[in-house]
């Protein structure tokens, strides 16, 4: 009684440090107002949220309303422009200073960097996007620092589990939270899907692929800001693995009933021959969107809602405005925890499926 009293704790101060950190001063996305830079429009709530959902060169927890101070730390940026250029993005101070490195300049806009003078100019198109020469970004930025923390998380995670098997003892400590979930992916994942002759091969996939995500969307609930599989980029790579699994595994009766379908007649088989090609294509990419879009739309929601304490402040008086934002925000939250399993769990038994369709042995008589 008293743990799950003291998450529910620790869920509210996440929701309160979102919701304090969405009413300061948010220098860092563009705005600059003459109370001190508050986000107080809807034009500037949307352009606060969108940035929220970009990744970003330095992590910024709240910012003091008053002073303006940022509360957080800077990341390396690591450029490649006719040289390597390293240097943290304190530099950019929140993306409204130029930075200088080795006589080069450089500027950040909309969370990218671009080369420019010592004075910032940047030149437009027509469509208003920047023109200026953009260097190779190897940066570590947060989504990065995201992806490298869950990895070194599953690295311990799966290590002390090891130790436990090697030593053929009955797993302890965090070894009995995960060995359910290992039988879990194991026997309603991958056993099903695959088959008991292939299976074991995918299983290492399998698992990194489930706890990765999962990993992944729980950090995306903190105040942290991590958005990493609300990056598209970071989908798209996801899915290229699973693709590429698949088709190096696909054996001659996978092939053939994409190439040329048994059983069917060959004037049918020159119809059906490119719907199975596009099929191969649109496997992965209902696996890339299915996952960008159900997390980005969490954390859409989650933070409209926030939203709500500013939007509705003058209907409602900023008391209720906030306390209906506070709970709202809380209950979706809620939900996104369900939400940050299920779609690691549609991900990795999808991977499954797709892998059992590929190494299948077809009965044609």
């Amino acid at each position: 009684m008293i743990k799950k009293t003291t998450n529910f704790l620790t869920l509210l101060v996440m929701l309160f440090a979102s919701s304090f950190a969405f009413g300061s001063n948010n220098e860092e996305a563009g705005h600059s107002t003459e109370s001190g830079g508050a986000v107080d429009t809807k034009e500037e709530i949307t352009e606060y949220i969108h940035h929220h959902l970009r990744d970003s060169h330095d992590f910024t927890f709240f910012t003091i309303g008053e002073t303006g101070q940022h509360i957080g730390f800077p990341l390396p940026v690591i450029l490649w422009d006719d040289g390597l250029h390293v240097f943290m993005s304190s530099k950019f101070h929140h993306e409204t200073t130029v930075a200088e490195s080795n006589g080069n300049y450089y500027v950040v806009h909309h969370g990218k960097i671009y080369k420019t003078d010592a004075e910032g100019h940047l030149n437009y198109d027509e469509a208003h996007h920047p023109t200026n020469k953009t260097p190779l970004d190897l940066s570590i930025t947060k989504n990065v620092t995201g992806m490298i923390l869950a990895g070194i998380l599953l690295i311990w995670l799966f290590g002390a589990l090891a130790k436990n098997y090697k030593s053929k003892s009955i797993p302890t400590g965090v070894g009995r939270f995960l060995e359910p979930l290992v039988i879990y992916v194991r026997d309603e994942m991958a056993r099903p899907n695959i088959g008991d002759k292939h299976y074991e091969k995918f299983m290492p996939y399998l698992l990194t692929a489930f706890f990765y995500i999962w990993i992944l969307n729980l950090m995306g609930l903190t105040p942290l800001g991590f958005n990493v599989t609300g990056n598209i980029a970071i989908t798209v790579c996801l899915a290229a693995l699973t693709f590429i699994i698949v088709q190096i595994n696909g054996n001659k009766e996978y092939w053939k009933h994409i190439f040329w379908m048994p059983g069917v007649p060959v004037l049918m088989k020159f119809i059906l021959m490119p719907i199975e090609i596009i099929g191969m294509f649109t496997k992965p990419f209902a696996l890339l969107i299915r996952l960008f879009a159900n997390i980005t739309a969490g954390h859409f929601v989650v933070m409209s809602l926030i939203a709500l304490s500013i939007t509705m402040k003058a209907a409602f008086g900023p008391v209720v405005a906030t306390g209906m934002s506070f709970f709202l925000a809380l209950f979706i939250s809620i939900i996104e925890i369900l939400v940050a399993f299920l779609q690691a769990y549609i991900f990795t038994m999808l991977s499954a499926l797709f892998i059992g369709m590929a190494v299948a042995d077809h009965d044609h008589h």
